[in-house]
């Protein structure tokens, strides 16, 4: 069943923080236009007002934007402020730089937020798979089908045993929310320098007893082709949000999925007779892990270290309490 013959009863907004739009942004915009759900509202969260162009975007008759400040920007408050904008049952956030696959995205995410757990669990997040663009490396292209398979899965804190902190996987690339849960939870912690929809989505499965539902019919094209440094840069600022949450992380496998992927990486490789790739794969998963232990560690760091391996220097440069207690 497609979303146009669906009973339309739930309202949907999208909401997508924005930087620097290019013309990736502007086919999502008309992508999202084609949907065959409706749209109630695309509000935008733009960073910097000197980059928005209202001149390129006037065609979008449901277009909302609003203007933050780079030094104001959070990866958690941001959100929640477009959030504060929304009237809709159902808010979709997406990033600048996902594209809708088909015209069955919104209504795909609207499905997967109607299941529920096998005790009942009701679904608080619903989020999309994510293809890789054209231009995306081999190696990354079995990342993406590592991370986003081809079938759905709802999980819950009985899946905790068997998928360790896969179980909190969802991804603010494209992910949808019940807004009454997420009202009714305070949203997304106002603050935190990434993650805030794994720290989210583990509150919701801990805390609340509610399911976390992957959608893998509702699908957007995006990947990246990272280098050693910015990986090592991205793994040191996740695992600083996970030093941060220990109500969430502390305790749950996490590691072990990262050897699981090289592993199978690895072997794909060799599957695909393409053996010379194997070195990067390992070199480049040898800095994501190193991100990963000095982000553990980050409080033992001096800040001028941490400036040099953080993705995100406008959060420390607001300031961050580096002997945090945990718990």
């Amino acid at each position: 069943m497609t979303a146009e013959t669906m009973e339309i009863k739930r309202t949907v907004d999208v909401i997508i923080p924005v930087y620097k739009p290019d013309a990736v942004f502007e086919t999502l915009l008309e992508r999202l236009g084609k949907q065959s759900y409706p749209i109630r509202r695309i509000i935008i969260m733009n960073t910097e007002q000197s980059f928005w162009k209202n001149e390129a975007y006037e065609a979008v008759p449901n277009l909302e934007v609003h203007h933050v400040k780079k030094s104001e920007f959070d990866h958690g408050g941001t959100r929640n402020k477009g959030a504060s904008f929304s009237e809709a049952d159902i808010m979709v956030f997406m990033t600048d730089d996902a594209v809708p696959a088909d015209r069955e995205l919104i209504g795909e995410l609207v499905k997967g937020l109607s299941l529920s757990g096998p005790a009942g669990e009701p679904a608080a997040v619903a989020y999309a798979r994510q293809l890789p663009n054209s231009d995306c490396a081999l190696a990354e292209k079995y990342t993406r089908s590592f991370n986003y398979p081809d079938q759905s899965r709802i999980k819950t804190k009985g899946d905790l045993k068997e998928l360790g902190i896969k179980t909190f996987f969802a991804s603010n690339v494209c992910c949808a929310y019940d807004r009454k849960l997420f009202l009714e939870a305070g949203g997304f912690i106002s603050r935190t320098i990434f993650n805030e929809d794994m720290i989210y989505a583990g509150n919701a499965v801990l805390d609340r007893g509610q399911a976390i539902v992957y959608a893998a019919k509702a699908r957007v094209i995006h990947s990246h082709n990272y280098g050693c440094i910015a990986q090592l840069k991205r793994n040191f600022d996740l695992a600083v949000s996970q030093a941060d949450h220990p109500e969430v992380f502390e305790g749950i496998r996490s590691e072990s999925e990262g050897i699981r992927l090289v592993k199978k990486t690895c072997r794909w490789l060799m599957e695909q007779k393409k053996p010379w790739l194997i070195p990067g794969v390992i070199v480049k998963s040898g800095f994501k892990y190193l991100g990963y232990l000095l982000g553990k560690r980050y409080r033992k760091l001096p800040i001028w270290m941490i400036m040099k391996i953080t993705m995100n220097r406008e959060y420390w440069r607001r300031g961050h309490d580096t002997d945090k207690k945990k718990g």
